[in-house]
């Protein structure tokens, strides 16, 4: 299977790659790239192997054979898994700024990223107080504490409402247009209208 795209300089690129999960391949023949301004949703039913692959794209997990190639510093990417790594002892304050602390970026940005989340009511509470729509959003304010030009997503939409929903559209949109990219697995529909969207329908 082939992705093709614009004439640009790849933020991802990947060759032969197969994905395995224990003894059973899952995947094989993987080769594209992902260029700047793309967003690339991965769709596929559940055990297909949407985690696993966006893991190796990811480098969080060695592909059975073949080779991915990614921005050489880990800085340069966001991961967001289907869990939402939080410390429900924590606030999302708390969360944000050991998540930083861990990554040794500044925490200047947390207050600002917890308004754009709609979280500023229940920043100073701990995160297992939260409701699951909440604790989602909180997950997902790592995207507007540091800006990063490639997001590798997994089910970011999980227990969202609609207005977080819309919410995070716009930020994926404007991480677009500025030249951002993003690989996201969603059971969710994308908006047609989202620029430079490509559907991956794995089986």
């Amino acid at each position: 299977m082939r992705l093709t795209g614009q004439l640009a300089e790849p933020l991802l690129t990947f060759a032969a790659v197969s994905v395995a999960r224990g003894d059973r391949v899952l995947l094989q023949g993987l080769t594209g790239a992902v260029l700047p301004g793309e967003i690339l949703h991965i769709r596929g039913a559940n055990g297909v192997g949407k985690t696993s692959l966006l893991e190796v794209f990811a480098g969080l997990r060695e592909p059975e054979s073949g080779a991915v190639k990614g921005p050489d510093e880990a800085t340069q990417i966001h991961w967001i898994g289907h869990r939402n790594a939080l410390n429900g002892a924590l606030t999302p304050f708390e969360n944000l700024s050991f998540w930083c602390e861990l990554q040794g970026v500044p925490g200047d940005g947390i207050r600002g990223a917890l308004r754009e989340f709609d979280l500023t009511r229940v920043a100073d509470q701990p995160s297992r107080q939260l409701s699951a729509g909440q604790q989602r959003r909180a997950a997902l304010a790592r995207l507007a504490v540091v800006r990063r030009p490639l997001w590798f997503l997994d089910e970011p939409l999980s227990a969202l409402d609609d207005s977080g929903v819309r919410h995070w559209l716009g930020l994926l949109a404007a991480h677009q247009q500025q030249g951002g990219a993003a690989i996201v697995t969603s059971h969710q529909a994308l908006p047609a209208t989202l620029a430079g969207l490509r559907h991956w329908e794995l089986a």
